[in-house]
């Protein structure tokens, strides 16, 4: 285990070596921070869920935001991911406009932990990260991102923690009823969606029950000329054999046509810096979605030193995608370049890339692709919770289960044509011309030369069931000798974790099971086509581009209907299956003092964790068949691993005076590697050479970050805050070739051999080295009544994060790239005003430029800053019912992203805007 640096420059520093010496400890009776989060519930303002957001923020021990339900069952926006991005520091990842992840201080999103009434949330995705819109937002009571974690936390998020909270029966007075029910409407796709929520709560005596059921269907169309990236030129530099016509034909167009001539057709270094375009495509999709959740809590609270919960989250999450492309496939071009028209030397010059921004193909691979990717994810959770004052000591205890169950089908019918056009960038993307070739045709209007290839359906099952337990012991002290000493607090949590994925694939290429009749012979026109604008609903095909088409296409339930034969099914392929599990063991032990530092008041926050990690992998190796017969045979394999840590964590807090906070705080924390990554399993990619082997052996991803910040809270719930801070992230799980399989025999189709090669083996692996993110976060929240009372009722939200990271030259070709995710700047601004009766709220979200991914491990591809405006209006009626009107993107911002620099763009995506009208009741 490395040695990881931690607290240097630590600003505790003197406030440790005041505590030592000072013997000026605070009075009995004076108050103390607290370091739980409580539970505050807030009715009927959304001024006021700021206050109670503040008062959490303030009485938290370490670096902490907080969102607060503005009235009961009423989270302030429609979707959860959508309204974490309102907090200081947090962006989230969109999906087809659509709020999907989120990420804490622009880090990865796998690098927030994430749990529910703490306990751990399953998701059903492959890794750990959490897909936040499955969950309905109207049965979230508060959620609290910790960004400085004690050592009572559990572990697992560099990033941060994100906390989420669900209502109780005894947070509130009496008997509650809330129904709510809205109507949305999305501008593109031009479809009106329903949503409705009930809430009922009550208590008896000692006893309490609270029920709540909330349900959503969303409907999102997003137009798309996207799937523009680079490809390097070896795709036909390297070719050999009887395909080696293809190589001398690149090279030669090559040189005539801008002079540059390759030495070393093998040397990837030299062939990947000639570029051209690879995948050109128009594509629109419809996204729906339909989900619902529900919460049961009993609660037994006889006095004020027990209470005993019962909590239960159940969901449903239903997302159906439809997509359908119209593209030009370079890469797959049978007969090479034909002409360079046009290229870009220049642009690229630090990077010695030279870009073919315009060529005509001899004979491009067209296609037109029908797709359809449907996920339906089952989620459940069940706790029970101890809260118990039994004389000097609080105990607190947990055991829980959440489990998510996923069921997914993508689905791909494929048509080609082979023929010569033109493909070149424009300001948006790519598109595909006529050449000057004789045989050039129309791409979009050309059904009867698109050849049937197959219809392809992907069947995959996956399983995340997690067992918690925990006990917590603490103890507040008086000791004369000790005065200082406040608090002691320990605790032990078991977790037992499993991840397990089924997955198989079946092509359709004639009427029957093991009939071909259809590949190359039934084309296109043989299928009914519909027009793209009908088959995604709403208007014209990406109105907003002047220079983009209509054209028609094969409906996915066409599709689903006509091609699949009787008794067509999917079954799951032993080497695409997985199972991991894992174990962990944490003890932890962690003071509270409270002293002061000459007159002021000081709170220091110590603690250790102790962490054991047990995991078990097991799954499939594809192995090549030894008897002479073709292809490979999957054998069973399992591995186990292990690792221990101990992360220590110390935060601190002084009251420079009664309103102005001085924060601080070091740690050292970890993020568990993906289990998709850590699954031991071998699958082979023929085309590409590769075997893929997953890596038991995986290590954690490791930080050592600090943080200090000034916070000062003004009369009427005012707040301005400032803090800096630092993370140095080492072990990087990152792809990795590691090794090499001699003398592997590829067949062809006919059972012919092909030849043969060796093939690489990439695993992940915790990279070398590490990286250093630090960053300043700066948050104002002002009622603008502060300044003068003409202006009671105004108000003004917002925070601003600007982040300062090192290269990670995580590309092949040494172009320096920042880490992948990381924006450098962001920043969320809400002007608001409230009255009795009215409300209105007018909010702008932006995230800065960020890297997407490395294409190919070679070439950065950026997706471009976003900035979107969302309204919200509301008219209480009476005591009991208000009228709300929220807009959602009513700018209609588009998404776009780029290659290296913008004028080689690789998207260019709308998604439109949402318009919903709601009604909500109390009683």
């Amino acid at each position: 285990m490395n040695t990881h640096r931690l607290f240097a420059l630590s600003p505790l520093a003197l406030a440790l070596g005041t505590l030592l010496s000072s013997t000026n400890a605070l009075a009995d009776d004076q108050s103390t921070p607290s370091n739980d989060i409580e539970e505050i519930v807030v009715t009927g303002s959304y001024v006021k869920s700021l206050e109670k957001a503040i008062d959490l923020k303030r009485v938290n021990i370490g670096f902490s935001d907080s969102i607060v339900a503005s009235d009961i069952a009423d989270f302030p926006e429609q979707n959860l991911a959508e309204a974490l991005q309102r907090m200081p520091g947090v962006t989230i990842e969109r999906n087809k406009g659509l709020g999907q992840k989120v990420n804490v201080r622009s880090l990865p999103s796998e690098f927030t932990f994430v749990s529910i009434n703490n306990l751990a949330t399953a998701s059903g995705s492959g890794g750990r990260d959490v897909e936040f819109d499955m969950f309905a937002s109207e049965i979230i009571q508060s959620v609290t991102v910790k960004k400085s974690p004690t050592a009572a936390d559990e572990e697992g998020g560099i990033a941060g923690s994100v906390t989420i909270t669900t209502a109780r029966p005894f947070d509130y007075d009496g008997r509650q009823l809330v129904v709510s029910a809205e109507t949305a409407y999305n501008d593109i796709s031009e479809k009106s969606d329903p949503k409705f929520a009930v809430l009922a709560s009550d208590t008896f005596g000692d006893w309490g029950a609270l029920a709540s059921f909330a349900y959503s269907k969303r409907s999102n169309r997003t137009d798309s000329n996207s799937g523009i990236n680079f490809r390097p030129l070896s795709r036909w530099l390297e070719k050999t054999g009887k395909s080696q016509w293809q190589a001398d034909q690149a090279a030669d167009v090559l040189l005539r046509d801008t002079g540059i001539s390759i030495n070393d057709r093998k040397n990837k270094d030299e062939t990947s810096r000639v570029v051209f375009l690879d995948k050109v495509g128009d594509r629109a999709y419809l996204t729906e979605q339909d989900k619902w959740g529900a919460t049961l809590s009993l609660q037994y609270k006889p006095n004020s030193e027990l209470s005993l919960t019962f909590d239960g989250l159940l969901g449903n999450f239903d997302n159906h995608e439809d997509e359908y492309d119209a593209a030009a496939y370079t890469a797959s071009s049978i007969s090479s370049l034909e002409k360079i028209n046009q290229y870009d030397s220049t642009t690229l010059s630090d990077y010695g890339i030279t870009v073919l921004t315009d060529v005509d193909y001899a004979a491009t691979q067209h296609e037109f692709l029908s797709k359809e990717n449907s996920q339906e994810t089952d989620y459940q959770q069940f706790s029970l919770t101890l809260d118990w004052q039994l004389e000097a000591w609080k105990i607190y205890g947990i055991v829980g289960y959440s489990g998510a169950e996923k069921q997914a089908e993508t689905t791909n019918l494929k048509h080609t044509a082979y023929r010569p056009t033109r493909t070149r960038y424009t300001s948006t993307g790519g598109e595909t011309l006529p050449s000057s070739n004789p045989n050039t045709f129309d791409m979009y209007n050309s059904p009867d030369a698109y050849l049937f290839d197959y219809y392809e359906v992907n069947q995959e099952h996956i399983n995340d069931d997690k067992y918690a337990a925990q006990l917590d012991f603490k103890r507040d002290l008086q000791l004369d000798f000790f005065p200082a000493l406040a608090q002691i607090q320990l605790g032990v949590r078991a977790t037992d974790k499993s991840k397990e994925r089924d997955y198989g694939t079946n092509r359709v290429k004639g009427p029957s099971e093991d009939d071909s009749s259809w590949v190359g012979v039934r084309t296109l026109a043989d299928s009914q086509l519909t027009d793209i604008s009908t088959l995604v609903s709403g208007g014209e095909y990406l109105s907003e581009v002047d220079s983009k088409v209509n054209w028609m296409q094969i409906a996915n339930s066409y599709a689903r209907n006509e091609l699949r034969y009787a008794g067509f099914n999917v079954a799951y392929e032993p080497d695409q299956y997985y199972k991991v599990k894992e174990k962990t063991l944490a003890l932890y032990a962690m003071v509270d003092f409270h002293f002061d530092i000459a007159t002021m008041p000081a709170t220091l926050n110590a603690g250790v964790r102790y962490i054991d990690t047990k995991v078990h992998s097991s799954g499939y190796h594809q192995v090549q068949n030894e008897d002479g017969t073709t292809g490979f045979t999957a054998k069973p394999v399992s591995k186990d691993g292990n690792y221990k840590e101990t992360l220590p964590s110390v935060n601190f807090a002084l009251e420079l005076t009664d309103d102005l906070l001085l924060r601080a705080a070091a740690s050292k924390t970890f993020i568990r590697p993906a289990l998709t990554d850590i699954a031991y399993k071998r699958s082979v990619s023929l085309n590409e050479f590769k075997y893929r082997d997953g890596n038991p052996d995986l290590k954690p991803t490791y930080a050592d970050q600090w943080e200090f910040g000034l916070e000062w809270y003004l009369d009427e719930g005012a707040l301005l805050a400032v803090s800096y801070f630092e993370k140095e992230i080492e072990g990087v799980v990152r792809e990795s070739l590691t090794g090499v399989v001699n003398n592997v025999t590829k067949y062809n189709d006919n059972g012919s051999v092909d030849g043969i090669y060796d093939f690489d083996i990439y695993q992940k692996v915790n990279a070398e080295g590490s990286y250093d993110v630090s960053g300043i976060e700066l948050v104002a929240q002002l009622p603008l009544s502060y300044f003068d009372e003409m202006l009671s009722g105004f108000g003004i939200n917002a925070n601003y994060t600007v982040l300062d990271n090192s290269l990670t030259g995580a590309s092949d070709l040494g172009i320096p790239t920042p880490p992948e995710g990381l924006a450098e700047e962001t920043y969320n601004v809400t002007v608001y005003y409230e009255n009795q009766r009215f409300d209105a709220r007018i909010s702008y979200n932006y995230k800065d430029k960020y890297v997407e991914r490395i294409e190919r491990d070679m070439y950065p591809v950026y997706r471009n800053a976003y900035g979107q405006t969302d309204i919200s209006l509301g008219y209480r009626v009476n005591d009991m019912v208000k009228v709300t009107l929220e807009g959602i993107n009513i700018l209609n911002e588009e998404t776009t992203g780029y290659t290296l620099n913008p004028v080689f763009p690789t998207m260019y995506e709308f998604s439109g805007r949402r318009i919903s009208l709601g009604i909500r009741g109390n009683f």
